[in-house]
Order: structure tokens, then C-alpha cells, then sequence
């Protein structure tokens, strides 16, 4: 089934769901405006992966209201494995499809005017503050139908703005899940640090539902000058779900940010990671694992374009295809013109574990500058039968052995994860894919 949305959503029904949240003129005029690209424009064209069979849309995007949660004790038991011990210094939000079922901010960040909640709120409440950042420098709607079609039917997602010289000591944790049959979640998530500032947010997105269902995932982050962001995610949706995910950053003077990023799904996937080296002196680092199974196809793009002077940019990717699963993963450090004594280094490596599996690594350096430093390695093959020989000697069975190397070969970057806490959720996927 091809992607068409034509038909499939009414300007009316657009402007009665955007009523319905009580959200901006400004608002309604973004969706509008979503609707109309989503009819015309044309797919997002990922590198070697045709797409245009996957199905990116479903017709339930208005889906009722699920009951709120009193507690962390009073969420699904799935849910409550994600978030682990409930603490009194906790910063959490749940949603559950498009509602808001629980949310907890430390009143100490409260007093010092952080702001942590959930996009309908953030609009009804905070309208003056989203509305530069709500597709702002880092995603248009207009850039192709799927965000097109994102705009339109903006359904959940989350706000954090932490203001200049606030530095918040407990991550914010956020909980996505996807439960309605034959339904679409268009999340948004937009992360303001100003000046000065530090944050930690943790995403994770899990699905439990039957029928086929998709997920069209924006994130925007903007860290300004000096401040520090670090963004870690866990998606671990099922096969049955179609995800395309866009995260993309604007990183200021002296500002760095650190992705920490665990494409766990099990169905097909689109996923594009976009960092910004605005300001001189910039940071970013971007580490992301992957394992696919079954028969999946997958595209990871990755990529950070430099324009300050100064800038680092490190981007390390590993993944593991088992079966007939199949990815794609670029890396592309670009150096603008003008972006002196910047350096760039980037590392892909896949392994594959049956004749049937594939994985492509594709590091791409494009430098508009004499005076820098960069740097790329990639390496693409089967597992070493000598590992598996030297497991299986010592009596362990293939599927064990099997096991081991995955671990063995995501550990690296793992390891180096900055955010605990998605290091654990990131095992704990990593291991109900291997058994």
C-alpha cells in the first residue's frame, strides 16, 4: 500500500481537532498548511530504501482519551518497567496513544521556571514560548509529505524549556506508547535549553497493539550558547509498526550536545539524526545502536553539518542484522565554508549473522574548508566463525554463542552512552531481541 493521504483527512476535520485542544489560530494555520503539503509533496527519498509500498498512515489520528494515572504503581505493568523505581525527585511523563496519563515535575525545577509537560498544554499555556521552536530552524512542514502529514495531524509529544543558567540535575524521562489498532501517532518533541543551561531527556516509544499501525516522530532540540543537552532514546516498537522518525539539532556557541540513540523497532524504519554546529566552538556526539530481525528493512541516516568555527563532530554507529533483515546506514559529516579548525569523525560498522541478512555502511565526508580535520571508518561482514567455534568448544550452543557476539559487538558503544538510564533500557532491549 502506497502512501496517500488525499481524501484520507478533511481541512474540516483538521480544524475541529485543533479546536477541540483549545490551540492558537497559529496553530490551526500550521496543520492546514501540513494538509496541503502532505497532498502534493512527494515522499522523503532515503538512500538505497524504496518506501514507497511502506504504510506511513493509518485513518485513526483523533483517538480517545485514556484515564489518568494516579501513580507510577497505577500505570501498566509495561509501562512501569520502563520507568522503573518511582522517586520523590522523579521528572516523568506518560502518554498513552495521545493522552497525557501521568505526569511528575520536581517542584524545585517548577520554582526555577522549567517547563516539562505535554505539547497540548504547552500550547494552551506556554503558546508565546513554542511558538518560535515549533518548527522553527530545524524542521519545515514543507520538506516532504511525511512531515507535511506530520503537521496535519500533530497529536502528542512533550515541551522542556530550561531557562538561562538553570541547570537540571535529574533527567526528564519520557514514556510513549502506542496502543489503538490502525492508528497514527504524530509525536513532537521540542527541547529549549537557553543559555548556560543543562538538561538530560530520555525518550523510550513501545507499542502494544494489534493491526497495523504508524508512528511519524519529530524532535527538535535547540541549545544555546554554552548550554548542554543530552537527548538519549529507546524505540523499541513492534513489527506491526511503520515509523518514520526525524530528530534534528541547532547547537549554539560553545553549546554541545550528546544523542545517545537505541533503534530497537521491529518493523520497518526511517530514521534521520541532523545536528547543526551553529556557533564556534560547538559540540556534538552521536552514538546509536541497532539490532534488526526477521525481515525488516531499515535506513539510519546520520548527520552533522558544520558551521562554526571550532567545531567537533563525532558520530559512531553499530549495528547488528540477524536473518533477513536489512539496513542501511550513512554517515555524513559535511564542513561548510567558513568553518575553520573544525574536526569531524565518524565510524559504521554492521555485522551480519545469516547469508540472508545485509547491511550497508556509507560514510560520506564533504569538506568546503582547507583548514580542518576529518576523519571516517565503516567495515561491513559476517561474524568470525573462529568466535563462534572457540563459544561452541566450551559448550555453550550456537544460539548462546550468538548472543554473546551481539553483546560483545554493540558493548562498545553502549559502554560509552553518557545517560545511565538508557544504557539500562538499551540491554534490556538488546536482550529480548538475541533470545
Amino acid at each position: 500500500m502506497s502512501v496517500e493521504t488525499k481524501g484520507l483527512f478533511g481541512k474540516e476535520q483538521i480544524e475541529s481537532f485543533s479546536n477541540g485542544r483549545n490551540e492558537p489560530d497559529w496553530v490551526r494555520d500550521i496543520r492546514l498548511k501540513g494538509l496541503e503539503i502532505s497532498e502534493s509533496a512527494e515522499l522523503p527519498k532515503p538512500d538505497k530504501t524504496k518506501i514507497d509500498k511502506w504504510t506511513f498512515t493509518q485513518t485513526r489520528f483523533d483517538m480517545n482519551a485514556k484515564p489518568k494515572a494516579t501513580s507510577v504503581k497505577a500505570l501498566p505493568e509495561g509501562l512501569q518497567s520502563l520507568i522503573g523505581e518511582e522517586t520523590d525527585e522523579q521528572n516523568l511523563y506518560v502518554q498513552q496513544d495521545t493522552s497525557a496519563v501521568y505526569t511528575k515535575t520536581n517542584a524545585e525545577l517548577a520554582e526555577k521556571g522549567v517547563i516539562f509537560t505535554d505539547i497540548q498544554t504547552a500550547l494552551e499555556k506556554h503558546a508565546d514560548l513554542v511558538k518560535p521552536y515549533l518548527f522553527g530552524e530545524a524542521v519545515k512542514p514543507q520538506e516532504n509529505k511525511l512531515t507535511g502529514l506530520h503537521a496535519a495531524l500533530l497529536n502528542g509529544g512533550t515541551f522542556i524549556y530550561v531557562p538561562k543558567n538553570v541547570q537540571v540535575e535529574v533527567p526528564l524521562q519520557a514514556v510513549f506508547s502506542l496502543e489503538t489498532p490502525e492508528a497514527i501517532l504524530s509525536n513532537h518533541v521540542i527541547v529549549v535549553a537557553e543559555e548556560n543551561s543543562s538538561v538530560t531527556y530520555v525518550e523510550n516509544y513501545t507499542s502494544n497493539v494489534d493491526g497495523n499501525v504508524a508512528a511519524n516522530i519529530i524532535a527538535e532540540v535547540y541549545a544555546k550558547a554554552n548550554a548542554k543537552v543530552a537527548f538519549g532514546a529507546v524505540d523499541n516498537f513492534g513489527s506491526n509498526v511503520t515509523t518514520y522518525v526525524v530528530r534534528r539539532a541547532h547547537v549554539g556557541k560553545d553549546a554541545r550536545i550528546d544523542w545517545a540513540l537505541g533503534q530497537m523497532n521491529d518493523g520497518n524504519t526511517v530514521s534521520e539524526n541532523t545536528t547543526h554546529l551553529v556557533g564556534d566552538g560547538s559540540w556534538a556526539d552521536t552514538k546509536t545502536v541497532s539490532v534488526g530481525r526477521g525481515e525488516q528493512k531499515q535506513n539510519f541516516t546520520t548527520q552533522i553539518f558544520h558551521h562554526g568555527k571550532h567545531s567537533e563532530g563525532h558520530i559512531l554507529k553499530h549495528g547488528v542484522m540477524r536473518e533477513a533483515a536489512t539496513s542501511i546506514f550513512n554517515g555524513i559529516t559535511k564542513i561548510e565554508h567558513g568553518a575553520t579548525k573544525s574536526n569531524g569523525v565518524q565510524t559504521e560498522r554492521v555485522l551480519m549473522l545469516s547469508e540472508k541478512a545485509r547491511g550497508d555502511a556509507n560514510p560520506i565526508l564533504l569538506i568546503d574548508e582547507d583548514d580542518v580535520t576529518a576523519g571516517h571508518a565503516a567495515s561491513v561482514g559476517q561474524v568470525d566463525p573462529l568466535q563462534m567455534f572457540y563459544l561452541m568448544s566450551r559448550g555453550i550452543s550456537r544460539k548462546e554463542a550468538e548472543r554473546l557476539v551481539i553483546h560483545g559487538f554493540l558493548a562498545p558503544v553502549v559502554e560509552q552512552l553518557p545517560i545511565e538510564s538508557v544504557k539500562e533500557r538499551l540491554r534490556e532491549a538488546i536482550e529480548g531481541k538475541v533470545r
